[in-house]
């Protein structure tokens, strides 16, 4: 606990977002700030080796394991939810992966009325933050907290699988961070000379020397504290309670930030009375602001994940199987960082449209040169590769409602996967362009032979209930605080809550529609955005 309960700024949340946050606001000595995490240090042995997701995902202590609802478009199937539980949150645990997103993205951001959010406002924000290991140009910078560098390891069969992308009309490309990203391309990776570079490493090392900078690990903030007068309403702070029972009330002169992510934040505002009246009503929490949009909008990447056999080359699995294959890894790793151990979950990506008439590049894989059943199990014991495809402008919504006022007991995560027919039939199609990679010149010397789906599965309805059940989450929940002004908008354009003063959520739950690709580099630049406006509003 800390000495001092008053403080100008408190961040709830020290994943992406609020190490940003920390950074940026106590870089003025005048401001006093506290950022408090529920999970804990960032200390396990594995947060640093990049393969070491394989042992954080699912792990209670650096995980919060969440589950989702029963899904009807996953066949029934409820699924696991990995959300960071540690500093650094999902920076810690997540694939490391280097996406901003494409340029329509931001741009549909600032039509709905979102001012300053198009991709000319955001690309200086993400270069500002970036260390691009190949130096400064038009779409990156050099000197930043966030390095990005390119992969460590190579694989033949990901080499070819790019070949045979280009054969089928997906051009090679240099990168997917120019705001266009219609190609393949090797993925761009946090990481600084093969270890992962999280956003502790990035934004929150730096300012611990900081004396007007405070940390709080393994505390869970309760509730927020609201002043609710006849005409106006004002967060003044937060009640927490340690892991070890201590409980106490902090004060903000100036603001509260959330920053939990698009789970934890909803959930927060929604215990602390601020959200759908009727949901609050069920779950016995008085209505202090009736927020019909908190917890609502929740959407996601559905990456369904085809497997397939190939034979004439080395894929993870054999070398996995291998005591000497094992062995060679790990001293490769030991003595110059590089190696698949410094793999992170896809090496090799590409962006294509799942049928001609998207505008742009609507789909997305991600190539692994392994498989597996499902996350957290065991390698095949055969060689294979799963190149596995994803809806980039899914328009299934789903939601995040509180079953109770207790902030232990987990929120109810509804994805709705694949309930509208647009999102089937993307499903049904991305399927069928995937076959027709696999099916290239390039890739007839490996001999690909498909096991899942299975070459048994071909009509519409078989190929959905195939994505129904190959369908799993690749961990980009965003949108259930959303931004804009319309009836179910939950921040401004400048991140404060409709309704409530000195209180904003910076996070990715703020994002009116998901980017096309991983999250994380999109979550720095609101949170970079989000400390401008913060500082510029007091």
């Amino acid at each position: 606990m800390p000495e001092n309960t008053q403080f100008d700024y408190i961040i709830v949340g020290a994943g992406t977002a609020g190490c940003v946050l920390a950074n940026r606001l106590s870089k003025n000595a005048s401001n006093n700030v506290l950022l408090v995490e529920a999970g804990g240090k960032d200390d396990y042995f594995w947060i640093d080796i990049p393969v070491g997701y394989l042992f954080t995902i699912s792990n209670p202590r650096t995980d919060w394991c969440y589950k989702t609802e029963p899904d009807p478009g996953l066949n029934g199937r409820s699924i696991a939810y990995a959300r960071g539980k540690v500093l650094g949150g999902c920076s810690s645990i997540n694939a490391m992966l280097y996406m901003r997103g494409q340029k329509g993205d931001f741009d549909h951001w600032a039509e709905l009325g979102n001012e300053g959010w198009a991709w000319q406002d955001v690309l200086p924000i993400f270069k500002h933050s970036e260390d691009y290991q190949h130096g400064a140009d038009d779409y990156h910078g050099s000197g930043g907290e966030l390095r990005v560098e390119q992969s460590r390891v190579s694989w033949e069969i990901l080499d070819a699988w790019r070949e045979a992308a280009d054969e089928f009309g997906i051009p090679k490309i240099d990168e997917f961070n120019r705001g266009d990203n219609f190609g393949n391309a090797y993925f761009q990776v946090n990481q600084k000379r093969g270890v992962r570079w999280s956003a502790v490493d990035a934004f929150l090392k730096p300012a611990l020397h900081r004396k007007n900078l405070t940390i709080i690990t393994r505390a869970q903030v309760t509730k927020l504290q609201i002043e609710a007068g006849e005409s106006s309403k004002r967060a003044t702070g937060i009640q927490l309670i340690t892991d070890k029972g201590e409980q106490q009330i902090i004060t903000a002169h100036k603001e509260v930030i959330l920053a939990a992510g698009a789970i934890g934040s909803p959930q927060l505002l929604q215990v602390s009375g601020i959200g759908p009246a009727g949901l609050l009503q069920e779950t016995s929490v008085q209505c202090i602001h009736d927020l019909p949009g908190v917890g609502e909008n929740l959407h996601d990447h559905l990456q369904i994940r085809t497997i397939y056999k190939v034979e004439n080359t080395v894929t993870l699995n054999q070398r996995f199987h291998s005591l000497s294959g094992k062995i060679a890894m790990g001293l490769e790793y030991l003595l110059f960082k590089k190696g698949p151990l410094t793999m992170p979950p896809s090496q090799l990506g590409a962006f294509g449209r799942s049928d001609p008439g998207q505008e742009t590049a609507n789909i997305e894989w991600h190539v692994q040169p392994l498989s597996l059943d499902h996350f957290g199990a065991p390698l095949h014991k055969f060689n294979a590769i799963t190149p596995s495809v994803c809806n980039l402008r899914p328009t299934s919504r789903g939601h995040v409602r509180i079953k109770s006022s207790d902030t232990n007991v987990y929120p109810a995560i509804t994805l709705n996967y694949l309930s509208t027919q647009e999102d089937q039939q993307v499903a049904i199609d991305s399927l069928r362009v995937t076959r027709a990679i696999m099916a290239t010149k390039a890739m007839a010397p490996f001999s690909p032979k498909e096991w899942k789906p299975g070459l048994e599965v071909i009509s519409d309805e078989d190929l959905l209930s195939a994505a129904g059940d190959l369908g799993a989450t690749i961990f980009h929940p965003v949108g259930t605080c959303k931004m804009g002004n319309d009836a179910m908008a939950v921040v401004s354009d400048r991140l404060k809550v409709h309704g409530v003063d000195g209180l904003r959520v910076i996070d990715a739950s703020i994002m009116p529609r998901i980017t096309s690709g991983n999250t994380n580099a999109p979550t720095t630049m609101i949170a970079e955005k989000g400390a401008e406006f913060i500082l510029a509003d007091n």
